[in-house]
């Protein structure tokens, strides 16, 4: 082994996983919905953040849509407001 190394005229390593890197977000979740995650996660041995990450990602990669009729409350309740 060397008692000195030259490390000058070394490149920047990129890492591969920089790529798919998370980004830390607040969500205001109901308790029944961590419960449930929870529960689901740990049947299967992994961890609930990550599998609401996983259900989450696969719901944008079918690109599916929510099923509840969002733009019909959201005017029924600018209409009340408006009264």
């Amino acid at each position: 082994m060397r008692k000195e190394y030259d490390f000058a005229h070394m490149k920047k390593a990129e890492p591969r996983y920089l790529r798919r890197m998370k980004a830390a977000v607040t969500m205001r979740l109901d308790t029944t919905v961590i419960s449930y995650f929870r529960s689901l996660a740990n049947d299967i041995g992994m961890p609930y953040q990550s599998l609401i990450n996983y259900v989450l990602s696969e719901y944008a990669s079918c690109k599916l849509q929510p099923s509840a009729n969002w733009g019909a409350a959201r005017r029924r309740s600018t209409r009340a407001a408006a009264r």
